[in-house]
């Protein structure tokens, strides 16, 4: 059996619905049981409704509710971080920094690409040299001129991929100026990991790209050698033309333009 209760619960709520975001209020909710003595109509109730059942119960325990609202200053730690100057200017290096690696990085992928495609185009005019050379001798002046047709869309091919590079190469260069003054302002602010990662970043770009000019200038190289190649193998084929040929194509030229 359950005899008088005389025991009370408490709950604790924090919320701020009313009140400013620094303070809290505290509802305290007591739950008390009384007994049926206290409450007669109660009693009454039960005896009417509970009357034909056996149970356990003996008693009626009547529950009132007391609520007691109080207003409890709550104090929210701010951690106040004073951004003084110094702080502000390594952050703002910081993004300056990030930017023009971004750039760099961009104009550099684009150069890569340019200087590859001259290189293609460099080559594939040493190839059409180097067959030209082989030809002189084998083919009549319509085949001479095909060929020589091929050799002269070739060049006009790599001079426009030449021209290409250079004006990405102007950028890039640009690009590196910014990328260089960026990492000297980061190490003078005190931002000492933007310097070192924007200088590591300039050294691996440079690398990078002397690797791909490296490859350009050995194209061109070659180039020169199949143009002296071709020339000299033109003038020894000019030589052994009959001299029946040659003193009439002499003849018909200017004197000063044949000694020139």
């Amino acid at each position: 059996r359950l005899g008088h209760l005389g025991q009370s619960l408490g709950v604790l709520f924090l919320f701020n619905t009313y009140f400013p975001p620094h303070t809290g209020y505290v509802l305290h909710l007591t739950f008390s049981c009384i007994s049926r003595q206290s409450f007669p109509v109660l009693a009454n109730i039960r005896r009417r409704c509970l009357s034909g059942l056996n149970g356990r119960w003996h008693q009626i325990v009547g529950v009132g509710l007391g609520v007691t609202l109080c207003a409890v200053p709550v104090i929210e730690k701010q951690n106040s971080i004073s951004l003084s100057n110094d702080a502000l200017i390594k952050r703002a290096v910081s993004l300056v920094t990030d930017s023009t690696s971004t750039l760099l990085s961009q104009t550099t992928y684009a150069l890569i690409e340019a200087l590859t495609e001259y290189t293609k185009a460099v080559y594939t005019l040493v190839s059409l040299y180097k067959q030209y050379a082989n030809l002189l001798g084998k083919m009549n002046s319509e085949e001479v001129d095909a060929v020589w047709q091929v050799v002269i869309g070739a060049r006009v091919e790599m001079t426009t991929k030449q021209q290409e590079y250079l004006r990405l190469e102007s950028s890039w260069m640009t690009a590196l100026r910014l990328s260089e003054m960026a990492a000297e302002a980061a190490y003078q602010s005190g931002a000492d990991q933007a310097s070192v990662t924007a200088r590591s970043h300039i050294q691996l770009v440079k690398s990078q790209v002397q690797e791909v000019r490296q490859l350009s200038q050995k194209a061109e190289t070659k180039l020169a050698e199949a143009q002296t190649e071709e020339l000299i193998k033109a003038q020894g084929e000019e030589s052994s033309l009959p001299q029946g040929i040659l003193g009439s194509t002499e003849a018909g030229e200017d004197p000063y333009l044949r000694e020139d």
